[in-house]
């Protein structure tokens, strides 16, 4: 049928298939039955914007359900929450008529300042991966399309549009790969987001190794590829090497480019028609049915999601939960005003969303005061300050709410440091002199420096926990919750201790993956490097006891008692250790988790079974995964670091027939001791030599370089353009309020202003704006110029074509 009907079709409409129509919707045909589809974010709630479209976040969207982030959920080690989060995504982008819902996202959390890491699970791809799969099955149930993203080895959001990720291909496949594998494995998503970077010299959106040997050969993908919004860099290599939909709308640009290419013998004819089929297979079958949304039920699970996330880090003398007659007083901006998502192109209009202030007093908590304590964004306020104090004094404890403030984490722009903002610290010194008991609630997307932990007696991270985090976080403090979350990332005792973090995140074009398989972790664990919270890591209101390990072929089997007073939740985690004295392996690696509840003095026996992934490492010699015959340490944990059980299961299999590396030229990697890599040692890993682009004075800018490297154009009036931009942005951020458009806008290429506009902006008027910043100025001018006529008579031909069509085809029938 999909086959007879693309034959039906001119060359135009094909191209046209493969191209975003507005911001968010694509192209239909409706004399062919093809219908438009519409695609929106979605890694914790919907974001449908329905007024004026943006990629960024900026502007507002539907009313939905806030569900914690997904660095959140990821705390709760939970599958099935995350397929109950998943099911209601997928219900409410169904009744808003969104049939593709943008996430779930999870790219590795490589470095504590990544910018996005907010949206992303974890620093461990098996536990994203699992996650991930768990979420796209929940969207999936009712028949809306799922698509995580981004893919692949997308870890930094300076310049994310124009970066070169170079990563050996061990690290790839083990680290950066395995994550979306298991997804698309076990999850089965009908579409799948590239990345707007470079893997290894080539776009991620036109690799052929990506996108087709990988993802379809490999893996068995049937879904479609869609660029992320203005990732597509050349549309006629993205197709012929496996990507589909360019979004958002390029006008007629983008399909232009294809039909030009079909013309010119660039691209064969029978490759087009065989991405529109791929795409058709998908789209034929989505179905634009009613559906209905209980706001109260979502908001429900959304309050459940985030009490099932909360991580207990500290709880000296236990003084959590709080006895009822205690009193207490609240301090900090973040329970007046909370904390509950990122920023940027994930941001959600909440529905319900409610603040401490807002349902503290139908709590069980004795309040006696309720301060802010400091500035949100970070200047220093004594009167404050001494107002906070003497609240403190009037109470048994006081709940310290604080955290980092909107600006701190955003996409489009990395963090510059894992501190708190100073004020927040300065009160907790302050309060920590005072004879009362001070428990910190933290509302943070991802790794902060929480050397301040001696200042308090307790300390509860909330993650961003969404619309419903406030009454969830009081359920945990009063304790009609157990806090069962653990850490899906490792918490460094300050930032130095992060290997290569000073040159995080890289400002010239090529990003270089020194650490190779040493992300998080694998490298404190290898080096045995004393870390402030390992990962895995969550304490509880009551104790778990381990025992009585059996380890057989296919599984390990053990048992959990809670040997406690109250209900519990506790996360066993499966550590594999691969001590190869031939291959680079870290010292042990999470191959699998279960979460066990218990009632007081109850014990259960549970399973945890091997899998393709258990005991397999890459072989970059033959290009394969490989097992190696040997004795395998296995490990069972509350935490990377609490290790509760060991054994060992011996394997045998074929020996292997090539050693991969060479251990003389690799002996920093060997041990784990990577921070003493030079170039000269990554080089013999990645298997060639390596340059850094180093950007000099005054030199022709192209479509891929940033609108920020105007600073060393030269022509005199784009170095002044560059220098009003950073100025404008200087001074917002003087102010405490950064301008996030301007911070995209510099890290953009001034390719993705064709990409990016709608349609309003074409290449050859991008090409005139390269004349003119190349010193060119008539000429760019008249380029601009021409180009902007020449697009619109594109747009009229192409409209005219297709209405031609249609009308032909309404006649015939």
């Amino acid at each position: 049928m999909i086959k007879e009907m693309i034959a039906t079709l001119t060359l135009e409409e094909k191209a046209v298939l493969l191209s975003g129509k507005t911001v968010w919707e694509t192209f239909g045909n409706e004399s062919v039955s093809i219908p438009s589809i519409f695609l929106a974010d979605g890694p914790h709630g919907l974001r449908k914007q329905e007024g004026a479209s943006d990629h960024l976040g900026l502007n507002k969207s539907v009313p939905a359900t806030c569900f914690p982030t997904a660095a959140t959920v990821a705390n709760s080690w939970d599958v099935n929450l995350a397929e109950e989060i998943g099911r209601h995504l997928g219900k409410e982008a169904k009744a808003n008529g969104v049939e593709v819902l943008l996430g779930p996202g999870l790219n590795i959390k490589r470095n504590p300042l990544a910018g996005r890491n907010f949206e992303y699970f974890s620093e461990d791809p098996y536990l994203s991966g699992k996650m991930a799969a768990a979420y796209i099955r929940g969207i999936q149930k009712n028949g809306t399309i799922a698509c995580p993203k981004h893919f692949a080895v997308n870890n930094q959001e300076l310049r994310r549009m124009a970066s070169d990720s170079i990563v050996d291909t061990q690290t790839l496949r083990e680290i950066y790969l395995t994550g979306f594998e298991i997804a698309v494995k076990e999850g089965k998503p009908l579409s799948l987001m590239s990345a707007y970077n470079k893997v290894n010299g080539v776009y991620a959106n036109e690799s052929q190794f990506l996108l087709r040997d990988v993802l379809i050969e490999e893996w068995g993908f049937e879904g479609f590829v869609v660029s992320d919004w203005g990732g597509d860099n050349d549309h006629v290599e993205a197709v012929k090497n496996g990507a589909h939909l360019q979004m958002p709308s390029t006008g007629f640009d983008g399909p232009l480019e294809l039909v030009n290419a079909v013309k010119e013998g660039r691209l064969k004819e029978e490759v087009l028609d065989e991405r529109v089929g791929e795409y058709l297979r998908v789209i034929l079958k989505t179905q634009r049915l009613e559906e209905s949304v209980d706001f109260e039920t979502q908001h429900n699970t959304a309050h459940k999601a985030a009490a099932k996330s909360i991580v207990l880090l500290k709880n000296e003398d236990n003084v959590l939960p709080l006895n009822s007659e205690a009193t207490v007083g609240v301090i900090g901006d973040f329970a007046f005003q909370a904390r509950y998502q990122g920023a940027g192109s994930s941001v959600v209009n909440p529905k319900q969303l409610k603040n401490t202030v807002d349902v503290i007093d139908a709590s069980s908590l004795n309040i006696v005061g309720m301060k802010k304590g400091f500035e949100r964004q970070g200047a220093m306020n004594d009167a404050m300050l001494e107002e906070a104090l003497e609240l403190a004094k009037a109470s048994d404890v006081v709940l310290v709410y604080i955290g980092l403030d909107e600006l701190a984490e955003s996409e489009g722009d990395d963090r510059r440091t894992m501190k708190i903002a100073g004020n927040q610290i300065r009160l907790l010194e302050a309060l920590g002199k005072i004879d009362v008991k001070v428990v910190a609630i933290i509302s943070a997307g991802c790794v902060i420096d929480c050397s301040w932990e001696h200042h308090v007696d307790a300390i509860l991270h909330g993650y961003l926990s969404g619309e419903a985090g406030a009454s969830a976080m009081l359920d945990v403090i009063s304790g009609k919750v157990n806090p069962s979350g653990k850490l899906n990332e490792t918490y460094p005792i300050t930032y130095e201790d992060v290997p290569f973090g000073e040159s995080f995140p890289e400002k010239s074009e090529k990003v270089f993956y020194k650490e190779g398989l040493f992300v998080g972790y694998r490298y404190y664990d290898k080096i045995d490097q004393a870390v402030r919270y390992p990962f895995g890591y969550g304490l509880s209101y009551t104790q778990f006891e381990y025992g009585q390990l059996t380890v057989e072929e296919d599984k390990i089997s053990f048992t959990i008692k809670n040997v406690g007073n109250v209900y519990g939740e506790e996360v066993a985690q499966l550590y594999v250790s691969h001590p190869s004295v031939c291959l680079i392996r870290p010292k042990q690696e999470l191959k699998g988790f279960v979460k066990v509840g218990l009632q007081p003095q109850e014990e259960q026996q549970v399973t945890i079974p091997f899998d393709e992934y258990t005991f397999r490492f890459f072989n970059p010699k033959t290009n394969r995964w490989e097992t190696e015959p040997m004795v395998y340490g296995i490990k069972i944990g509350a935490s990377s670091r609490d290790i509760r059980l060991e054994s060992k299961i011996t394997l045998n299999g074929e020996e292997l027939t090539e050693i991969p590396y060479e251990k003389k030229s690799l002996s920093n990697y060997f041990s784990g001791n990577i921070k003493g890599v030079l170039t000269e040692e990554f080089e013999a890993l990645y298997g060639k030599a390596v340059t850094q682009v180093v950007m000099k004075e005054r030199h022709l800018l192209g479509p891929n370089h940033l609108l920020k490297e105007m600073a060393y154009a030269k022509s005199p009036v784009a170095r002044f353009i560059h220098r009003t931009m950073e100025n404008m942005l200087a001074k917002s951020e003087r102010k405490g309020t950064p301008d996030l458009n301007l911070v995209f806008q510099l890290n953009m290429p001034f390719r993705a202003i064709a990409k990016m506009t709608n349609g309003m902006v074409n290449m050859k008027m991008v090409h005139g704006m390269l004349e003119f910043v190349n010193g060119k100025h008539l000429k760019g001018l008249t380029g601009i110029i021409k180009g902007y006529f020449w697009g619109r008579k594109v747009k009229k031909a192409f409209e005219d074509h297709l209405t031609e069509q249609q009308q032909k085809r309404k006649v015939n029938l």
